[in-house]
Order: structure tokens, then C-alpha cells, then sequence
């Protein structure tokens, strides 16, 4: 075949290739759209959220990189080339004196350090040698609220309104007037539209959530949501009873004494910075935020952002990023806006701790106890400032009631230092192909069978000693929390496995040079740090050798607990049910999974070879301390903070944390999303208490 027609079969398949992607990406932009018109329509406009304001922004995000690749396929009426939606009906309709606009939004450095350069280069092009004063930037928190413009005539209150569709808002005058915090008389005789941010306390929103539950109606997701749906309330009177509260961050318009029905208004200059702006703003009798800061520098700002990010929880509103502004009004003023956007301000988000995704495929994972976990593998995405790739599905009642599909758009969320999950499927954008997923019946990680038993929620390897469980109890065996064997990785294991040097626990203990100097890659000088590392981990502590036996339901903290409780392993390997359930943060189910392994003659053999292999620390009793001595707290639900911050706090306090409610717990903290504990702490009679509450008691 000639060259020429060689090069023309290519053209031709690159174009297919080319005509076959531009296709799938029409229909994915199609479907987009019509999710987030939905979603934005109903978020924005009915107060109602079906899916989180950050899975709205990642599908967004989505839009707006594929249109970037295919600009041919944007068109005026995208969710891309708008604003906002359209205001409610119900309200008398307020055309704003100045165009309400929105931020563009930056979630790296990166792009922070690519807005500082966009600046830049449009002063010098406007201003040229005059761009003399080095370009500083005001950074202010970003409150999760619900924006609100305010217009005073002389000093008065006149009307409060919802930011709408950018032109129009609805007049929530009568709400508005409620809150203390908005003052009805400034303290200027002066005619002025403010702009900035209506919020709900965290403390409100649990005391709101706790009555709304008692009357069977549905809670609020967020403070944004409760602020949003109280603020377009049609009766006052609700809205006063929710004690509202607002941060006002912004002057649209201020009057330069013209005159108002006949008297002539008080004149007041413009603050020449944002900075200056923010503190006038305090003069007049506004609340603001005392969270700003003036940066000289995009590296400041950068740094601020850095800061908050791990201080925000401690506020108890919610704060979802950094607002920044170049700090000189007369840069703003040169700089201008877009269709969209001021050119002059930016929002830098917090990284985002829920995002969209497509689901590729359901993968099922055996746990070293024959537990099987089914694992979403997705399309790559940014969660919580990293790439996620997988996420948890726990198991098949929680893929039912998602009804997850592999094809899906899938909502993921990362709270604190729980991995990512799967929380939503976005079921505008399910292709046709979607099936529901089905257990199998066969498992080869199991070696044969699996099955559910009657009353447990998850799948289990009939046969308990599968290869696969089998490495993975090594593995966990000799991990830091365990016996912590230093160069006895998953890849040795795997190596003395195949060469079968080790079959059970004891055998580690028996290996010897003879038999690792053969091996395939391992060098002399490697067989003996091993032997070396093995010969340190003969003298155990008590707690690592009952974590290290992967008993079902016994981890870190059981296995503290029990150690604390019985000091020798003699005693626990004697305890009756009715023992091992006194022990504090132990319930039923792992008293019963405890007593039945050490009574199984398999286990019982082995602990026996092992124990001559090896010799217990003596358990030490240090003398507790604190506020919260012998206290037991136990979490259910995800919190806004990482549980090991929690964790810590309550150890230093004197507490103990527990992963089963029993009748020895004190305090069971619930967050968002709890399980089945708050049954049964309620059945036990224990004290159940919000996050809000939890920090209180523990001083974060």
C-alpha cells in the first residue's frame, strides 16, 4: 500500500476519532446542563438541595472544561453564561440600583498566582507608567450564607432584598428587619446600598433541627440552607424566632448628596480601599466580619487562605473559602467587570469535600476477616485538596439504596479523616446502559463461596482461611500497629508466602538466615535487618498483640480497652460474655466475636506456638488525669473536624473513646449522617449530644 493512501487511512481515522469524541461530549454537555439548570434551579430558588453546593460546583467545573475544549458547542443559554436564577413569586420584586454580580472562583495557588498576573497585565495595559504603588489585596472569610443587599435613605432602613437573578430580588424588608444585627438607623444621616451576608449559627441549627425532628418534618442540610429558607419566610415571626444573624462586607452605591424627597442627604466620601471600606462600613453601624486582612502580596494572600483552612471550624458559622479584592478602589475601578464577574475580586474555595464523578466499576475487596467490601473505582477527580480514584460503598444494602450504577455521576465526600463515599447519584445523567450491581455467588479472592448471613449487613467468604484473607492478616500482622516489623512489607510477605516459609503467626518467628538468603532480590545485608527487625518484635505489648490477631471488631481501641481492664492475657482468654461486655467502649457483638475466637481450637493452637515465640510488656497503670476522667465518648456521623483531633483532645482531657455504645458510655456525638448508634444509645439510656455541644465540653 502506497505512502499516500497510508496517510489518508490515518487522516481518516483521526477525524472519526475526532467526529466520535466531539459526539460523546455533545451528549455529556447536553445532560449537563439540564442537571445543573435543575439543580441550580432548585438550590438557588426553592431553598431545596438534592445535592451539595460543592457536588453543584464539580459538575460546573465539568461543564465548563469540556466547553473550554469545544467552544464550538457554547451557546448563550449554557449554565456557563449566566448568573443566577430567577426570584420567587411570592415576594414583591426589587430592581437592584446596582447589578448584583458573582465571583469567579479559584481552588489552587495555582490559579490564585493566574488571577495575580491577569491583574497585573490589565493595569499596565490601562494605566501604563502611572501602575507605580506596588498591588496589594484584601482577604476576607467567605461566609456560607445567603447574600442580602441592603438601601438606606438618610440613615434609614428602607428595603433589604435577595440577590435574584443579579438585576431583580425579592423584598424581604420585614424578615431582614428582625435581625439584631442589621441596624434600622445608621449612624450617619447618609442615603447608601450595602451589600453582604445573611447566616445561621451552627449552635442555631442544631437547636432548629432538634424541634424540627421532634414535629417529623425534615431537618436542614447546612447552615446556608436554614438561613436561605428562613430568610423567605413568608411570617416575620418565624424568621425572628431564629435568631438570624449577618456580616456586611461590601458598599454598592454611596450617595454623594443628592437629594431624597426633597432634603438634601449628608455628603460622604468613598473609602479609597477595601480596607478603608470594611472599617467605615463598622463606623456606620454594621457587623462586619473581624476575619480580614490587608496582604501586599498574592503570596499572602495564598498564606491566609492556608491558615483558614484549618482554622474555620472554630467559628460557628460557616465558612467556605476566602474573598479576595484588589485593595485599591481606583484599580477596581480600571479593572472593571466581565459579563459575569468583577475582574478585580476573586473567591478562593476551600478544597471542595464533596465533588461529582462518574462510577467506572464496582470491585469487591476481602478484609483479613473474610468481610467483603464492595469498592467504587471513578474516573479520577480532585476531592479535598488530593486526587480520588476510589471510594467506599460499605455494602450491598448502601448500593441498593443509593441505586448506584456503574456509568453513574456519583456525588463523593471526604469528611475529616474518613475516606471518600459515596453519598448521591446525580440520576439526570445516568446513561442507558446502566444496570443495578449484583453480588456474585463465587468469589476468587475467597476461594469459592460467599454468603450473607441472615441479620448482618455485610458478605462473607465461606471459607475463612482464603489466600487472600491469609495475606492480609500477615499484612496486618506485622504493620506499625501491630507487632510493627520493620522491612516485613506486603511484598516480603508475599515473597515468603510463595516460597511457603510461613504459614501461621509463629512462623515468622522461626525464620532464619538459611532459609531468606535464597530468596530471589534479597541480599545478605537485607536478610539480616529482617532477622534483626523480627528478633526487636519478639517483646510485645499487650494491646499491639491483641490488635495484631485480627479479631472481628477488636482494633487500636478495643484493644487498649481490654488490656487497661484484664493487665494479662490469661484473664481475657478466660472472660465469659457477661465479663467482656463490662468492659467500657465494648458492646454485645465484639464481647461475642472476643469469646468466640479464643474458644476455637484453630486459634487456640496457634496462640499457643506463638506465645512461645514471644514475650508480653507487663501492662503499665499510668494515673489518669483531667476534667474528664474515665469518661467514655463514642462518634457516630461525620464531623466537621478530624476524629483523631477529637480523639486526641478527649485523651488529653482524661477520656476514653470508643467505637461501641455500651452501658458503660457516657456521651455518644452525633454528626451528620449518624448510624445505628443513636438507637441504641438511646435504648442503653446514654446521653446523646451534638458536635456543638461536644466542643463545648471539650473547649475546641
Amino acid at each position: 500500500m502506497s505512502r499516500q493512501r497510508l496517510d489518508m487511512l490515518d487522516m481518516v481515522r483521526k477525524m472519526f476519532m475526532l467526529n466520535q469524541r466531539k459526539t460523546q461530549a455533545t451528549a455529556r454537555i447536553k445532560k449537563l446542563r439540564q442537571a445543573i439548570n435543575r439543580h441550580r434551579y432548585l438550590y438557588h430558588v426553592l431553598d431545596r438541595e438534592e445535592i451539595s453546593a460543592a457536588a453543584l460546583d464539580s459538575l460546573k467545573k465539568e461543564l465548563a472544561e469540556l466547553e473550554a475544549a469545544h467552544p464550538e458547542l457554547v451557546t448563550p443559554d449554557s449554565p456557563t453564561q449566566r448568573v443566577a436564577g430567577e426570584p420567587l413569586p411570592e415576594f414583591k420584586k426589587i430592581t437592584h440600583r446596582v447589578p448584583q454580580w458573582s465571583f469567579n472562583d479559584a481552588f489552587t495557588p495555582e490559579a490564585m498566582r493566574e488571577f495575580d498576573a491577569r491583574v497585573k497585565k490589565i493595569l499596565r495595559a490601562t494605566l501604563g507608567a502611572s501602575l507605580r504603588v506596588a498591588l496589594g489585596y484584601t482577604a476576607e472569610l467567605k461566609i456560607d450564607g445567603f447574600k442580602i443587599v441592603l438601601t438606606y435613605e438618610r440613615g434609614v432602613l428602607k428595603t433589604a432584598a435577595t440577590r435574584g437573578n443579579g438585576r431583580v430580588g425579592e423584598d424581604v424588608t420585614a424578615n431582614v428587619r428582625t435581625i439584631e444585627s442589621v441596624p434600622l438607623r445608621l449612624t450617619e444621616n447618609v442615603s447608601v446600598v450595602v451589600e453582604g451576608e445573611i447566616w445561621m449559627s451552627k449552635k442555631e441549627l442544631v437547636r432548629i433541627n432538634v424541634e424540627r425532628r421532634g414535629r417529623g418534618e425534615p431537618v436542614f442540610a447546612n447552615t446556608r440552607n436554614a438561613a436561605a429558607g428562613t430568610i423567605r419566610q413568608l411570617d416575620p415571626k418565624v424568621v425572628a424566632a431564629r435568631r438570624l444573624d449577618s456580616f456586611i462586607y461590601d458598599i454598592a452605591w454611596l450617595s454623594q448628596g443628592e437629594t431624597l424627597a426633597g432634603s438634601k442627604v449628608s455628603p460622604l466620601v468613598l473609602p479609597l480601599t477595601q480596607l478603608e471600606e470594611l472599617q467605615f462600613l463598622q463606623t456606620l453601624g454594621f457587623k462586619v466580619n473581624r476575619h480580614f486582612r490587608h496582604c501586599r502580596n498574592i503570596d499572602e494572600v495564598i498564606a491566609f487562605w492556608q491558615e483558614w483552612q484549618g482554622k474555620r471550624n472554630r467559628e460557628d458559622y460557616g465558612v467556605d473559602g476566602v474573598a479576595v479584592k484588589v485593595n485599591e478602589r481606583a484599580f477596581q475601578e480600571q479593572l472593571g467587570y466581565t459579563g459575569k464577574a468583577p475582574r478585580f475580586a476573586i473567591a478562593f474555595k476551600f478544597p471542595a469535600e464533596e465533588a461529582t464523578t462518574v462510577l467506572e466499576d464496582i470491585v469487591l475487596q476481602v478484609g483479613r476477616t473474610g468481610v467483603i467490601t464492595p469498592v467504587a473505582r471513578l474516573r479520577p477527580v480532585n476531592l479535598a485538596g488530593s486526587t480520588v480514584s476510589r471510594a467506599t460503598l460499605h455494602n450491598e444494602d448502601e448500593i441498593k439504596r443509593l441505586d448506584a450504577r456503574i456509568g453513574d455521576t456519583v456525588v463523593i465526600r471526604k469528611a475529616g479523616d474518613i475516606i471518600p463515599e459515596i453519598v448521591g447519584v446525580v440520576k439526570e445523567l445516568r446513561p442507558d446502559s446502566a444496570k443495578p450491581f449484583v453480588f456474585p455467588q463465587m468469589l476468587a479472592a475467597c476461594g469459592g463461596p460467599i454468603e450473607r448471613l441472615p441479620g448482618q449487613v455485610a458478605y462473607r467468604c465461606v471459607n475463612k482461611n482464603s489466600f487472600a484473607q491469609l495475606k492480609r492478616r500477615f499484612y496486618h500482622f506485622a504493620s506499625k500497629i501491630a507487632f510493627d516489623i520493620d522491612g516485613l512489607g506486603r511484598k516480603m510477605i508475599d515473597l515468603l508466602l510463595d516460597h511457603k516459609l510461613i504459614d501461621s503467626y509463629p512462623d515468622i518467628f522461626t525464620l532464619a538466615y538459611g532459609d531468606l538468603i535464597n530468596l530471589p532480590r534479597l541480599a545478605e545485608k537485607s536478610a539480616n535487618n529482617l532477622l534483626g527487625a523480627i528478633e526487636r518484635a519478639r517483646t510485645v505489648a499487650l494491646p499491639r498483640l491483641l490488635v495484631a490477631l485480627s479479631i472481628d471488631g477488636v482494633g487500636e481501641e478495643t484493644a487498649a480497652f481490654l488490656a487497661r481492664h484484664f493487665r494479662q492475657l490469661a484473664k481475657i482468654q478466660a472472660a465469659r460474655r457477661a465479663d467482656l461486655e463490662t468492659v467500657s467502649g465494648i458492646g454485645p457483638v465484639v464481647a461475642g466475636s472476643i469469646f468466640k475466637w479464643f474458644r476455637e481450637r484453630e486459634n487456640q493452637l496457634m496462640l499457643g506456638r506463638l506465645l512461645r515465640q514471644i514475650k508480653i510488656q507487663p501492662v503499665k497503670i499510668v494515673p489518669a488525669a483531667g476534667p474528664l476522667l474515665n469518661q467514655t465518648f463514642v462518634f457516630t456521623g461525620a464531623l466537621s473536624l478530624p476524629r483523631a483531633v477529637a480523639a486526641a483532645r478527649l485523651k488529653s482531657l482524661g477520656a476514653r473513646v470508643a467505637k461501641a455504645v455500651s452501658r458503660a458510655t457516657n456521651f455518644v456525638v452525633v454528626g451528620a449522617k449518624p448510624g445505628e448508634k443513636i438507637s441504641e444509645a438511646k435504648s442503653l439510656g446514654v446521653r446523646v449530644i451534638s458536635e456543638t455541644e461536644f466542643r463545648k465540653i471539650v473547649g475546641l
